[in-house]
């Protein structure tokens, strides 16, 4: 009897495989309807107030069980939750007659369309708001929150998309893969699966709608999820986890194509703490660590000693390997009162990057000073660490050039920029001439390139680093760094894909940096070709006419 099996296509997240049955996460609690209360506004305030305590109380214990990027996006949920406006908003609806649910709906979304207008870093956090607005929503009913189901055996996930508070406490003994109908290669999901490495295949659609109870199989290497599989498309299945978990078992390498082509895999850090799991997993150094810890919390700018000591933590975990940190990324879309709190009205397009940090020099000036000390520090230890400091949003040859010598002048040895910009690659050649290296951040050069912001669901197809469009840019910074011999890195989510990180080095990338846990994957990856190879899958690549093609391009190439 033949077996009917329907092969379903998303975007896969890693090269993971999953085999299990299907459940799906409910829908969001409907929307409050639209009625006044009785009178008693008094009541309806405490009634909202007192909901708000316990949905901040229950993120606050999800976030004490969770780790690295997820506690970080509960905590900014529970801010938000307390935000003195939001409640302000929600006094004043329920002081004009609406009733407490309605009044926190209302609020959280006008709250929601005010952070996706702001676009960039803001609008990304809108998703969590609107999670947010469902706890406080539940508590007022009296009904269980909405999210995960809960099942004694182990169970591939599939939802809409998942709130941080989500997917941060996925059971990985029970959650063996996700598939979400929204979202794109660069959303939170994507990126707190592959940090947790869960097999995930995201934007898949409408086909997403699967019997709960389904047997599937998820391949997140071809971004195919199979429905109802054969016994031995299961079997292949199974062999295929059993030879990756061996993979994973097996002693780590520094990353090198199958011709012995050294490509440095750097980890991309957001904290110091993160830094002994990375070195555990096999990076070969920092690609990227990220200081926006130090501020976005703070209501003055840290000082240059309290900086120091961070840093100087930091590459205390990484004697004789580079360290590339990127000075603060800032501004109007990750508001910061002590730098720019101007109001814009497009700020992704805005004063954020270099553009704020000129605008106030010195909290450069003291993190550029505070980056020096501690590079001086470790050097005094006698194990010292090879720091490299580089701006964001570098928009041309001209502002290459101010940072490159303000660095310099400060006593720092290795400065560079990051490419985000694509005026910055339409001049890579006098970018090339300056810089020390180049490190292209492909999350927001893919969004800048399309125009399409990184979080904004509508526009969730151009969110993708394959399209042939970022790849030209890509080569371009590519062929300019080998010109004038320079490094030029990826620090972008594009280098976690491993099948992508193929073609990013075929371009001409010379190292790539990613979340650690996905270098063993793209370790994996990277031994099997050869840079002839790669470069051949490069250029089929950016003949492609779309994201998709360019991945079948790709792939097609042996």
């Amino acid at each position: 009897m033949e077996h009917n099996t329907v092969q379903v296509q998303g975007v896969g997240v890693g090269r993971g495989v999953a085999v299990g049955l299907v459940l799906t996460m409910p829908e969001p609690l409907p929307e409050p309807a639209e009625q006044k209360h009785g009178g008693d506004a008094a009541a309806e305030k405490a009634a909202v107030s007192t909901a708000v305590t316990a949905a901040a109380a229950e993120l606050q214990a999800r976030a004490e069980k969770a780790d690295g990027a997820g506690k970080e996006v509960i905590e900014a949920a529970i801010q938000m939750a307390q935000d003195p406006m939001l409640a302000d908003d929600v006094t004043a609806r329920i002081d004009a007659g609406t009733t407490g649910e309605r009044a926190v709906f209302e609020a959280f979304r006008s709250f929601q369309e005010q952070l996706i207008a702001l676009g960039g870093y803001m609008a990304e956090r809108s998703t969590d708001l609107g999670d947010v607005a469902q706890r406080i929503i539940a508590q007022l009913r009296g009904v269980p929150v909405p999210g995960v189901p809960e099942s004694d055996t182990p169970f591939i996930l599939i939802a809409r998309d998942l709130a941080p508070a989500d997917t941060a406490l996925l059971d990985l003994n029970q959650v063996r893969g996700l598939i979400t109908r929204d979202g794109g290669p660069t959303s939170h999901t994507a990126i707190l699966a592959r940090a947790k490495s869960i097999p995930a295949i995201v934007g898949v659609g409408a086909d997403a709608a699967i019997a709960d109870g389904t047997r599937v199989v998820l391949d997140a290497a071809s971004g195919v999820v199979t429905v109802d599989p054969s016994d031995e498309q299961v079997a292949d299945a199974r062999k295929r986890i059993a030879d990756r978990a061996a993979q994973a078992a097996a002693p780590i390498t520094d990353g090198a194509l199958a011709d012995g082509t050294k490509i440095p895999l750097l980890a991309n850090l957001g904290s110091p703490k993160d830094a002994a799991d990375a070195v555990a997993l096999g990076a070969e150094g920092v690609g990227l660590f990220r200081t926006e810890f130090l501020f976005l919390d703070a209501q003055t700018a840290p000082t240059v000693a309290d900086q120091q000591q961070q840093y100087t933590e930091l590459l205390s975990h990484f004697p004789g390997k580079k360290v590339v940190v990127r000075a603060l990324d800032a501004g109007a879309d990750k508001p910061l009162a002590f730098l720019n709190d101007a109001h814009e009205e497009n700020p992704a397009l805005g004063v954020r990057g270099l553009r704020a940090l000129r605008a106030k020099l010195q909290i450069l000036t003291d993190q550029l000073e505070a980056l020096k000390n501690a590079q001086d520090e470790t050097a005094a230890s006698g194990a010292p660490a090879d720091l490299w400091v580089m701006a964001p949003m570098v928009a041309d040859a001209g502002e290459t050039r101010y940072f490159v010598e303000y660095g310099k002048q400060l006593g720092l040895k290795t400065v560079g920029v990051m490419a985000e910009v694509p005026s910055l690659a339409l001049v890579a050649e006098q970018v090339a001439q300056i810089a020390d290296f180049v490190s292209i951040g492909t999350n927001d050069l893919t969004q800048y390139t399309l125009a399409a912001d990184r979080m904004l669901g509508t526009v969730a197809s151009y969110q993708d680093p394959w399209h042939p469009a970022v790849l030209r840019l890509v080569k371009m910074l590519g062929d300019a760094g080998a010109a004038a011999g320079k490094p030029v890195g990826i620090c972008g989510e594009a280098a976690a894909d491993p099948q992508l990180a193929v073609v990013l080095v075929g371009l001409g990338a010379t190292t790539l940096s990613m979340t650690p846990a996905a270098l063993a994957d793209v370790r994996t990856e990277l031994a099997g070709v050869t840079l002839e190879q790669a470069r051949a899958k490069a250029i089929a690549a950016i003949a492609a006419e779309s994201a998709a093609g360019a991945r079948a391009a790709a792939a097609a190439v042996a």
